[in-house]
């Protein structure tokens, strides 16, 4: 269906509204969260390669060894899709979702699918909820209703991040499926996709600038 996944596998109908509206503000500490393009796909690599075997697993559905990974990562079509980012301190990539974008969805409108991961020192910190809201919300200013999120059904935190949005979760065996509803686009979730991805393009200029003084610095010792 769609490139979110390796193969076959990865990681909601119901109305989301009702406990939680995607790509909305919650409860969470913010998050700077960047959209990123082609030119990360070496940072995307190194990510996704650093996750354990538990961690690839419940990402991709299977066991994806580091050539699957590679060919993942080498056939996202950012022009299509959309993939965001958190950075930390030393500008690593520390979590990312891919956003991909399929013609027909249940509705037989455009829908888009949800997949996500975080590294293991970081998970339970609400950073896989937050890019699915970011995601969410942009999904809508793209005009699109629904989300998917396939995921196995013993990936509880997933099912967890799909069930708050309001979807409704159905299982087969090993594996679920959960359909999420979207709010329509609004001139509000235009301005804070705007204002959000402003702000992380601050966070990271100032990440950028911080690293620079530290290797300035510690090249100042070093002569020292």
């Amino acid at each position: 269906m769609s490139d979110s996944k390796i193969q076959a596998t990865g990681h909601p109908s119901g109305n989301a509204a009702a406990k939680h509206s995607p790509g909305q503000a919650d409860g969470f500490s913010w998050i700077p969260i960047r959209t990123l393009a082609a030119r990360h796909r070496p940072r995307i690599l190194a990510h996704l390669l650093s996750l354990g075997e538990r961690d690839r697993y419940l990402r991709f559905g299977h066991m994806a060894n580091d050539q699957q990974i590679k060919n993942y990562v080498d056939r996202i079509d950012f022009d299509r899709d959309e993939v965001f980012g958190v950075f930390n301190r030393r500008l690593a990539l520390v979590a990312m979702a891919h956003l991909s974008y399929f013609a027909n969805g249940p509705r037989g409108t455009p829908a888009g699918e949800f997949g996500v991961s975080v590294a293991s020192h970081l998970r339970g910190r609400g950073f896989g909820e937050r890019l699915f809201d970011h995601a969410a919300l942009h999904a809508r200013n793209r005009h699109i209703d629904t989300l998917l999120v396939n995921a196995l059904s013993e990936n509880t935190a997933m099912l967890r991040i799909a069930r708050n949005a309001g979807a409704r979760i159905e299982r087969d065996g090993p594996e679920s499926q959960a359909w999420v509803r979207l709010a329509p686009e609004s001139l509000a979730s235009r301005v804070e996709a705007l204002v959000e991805e402003r702000a992380a393009d601050v966070d990271y200029g100032l990440k950028r600038q911080a690293q620079l003084v530290d290797s300035l610095l510690s090249g100042r010792m070093t002569k020292a």
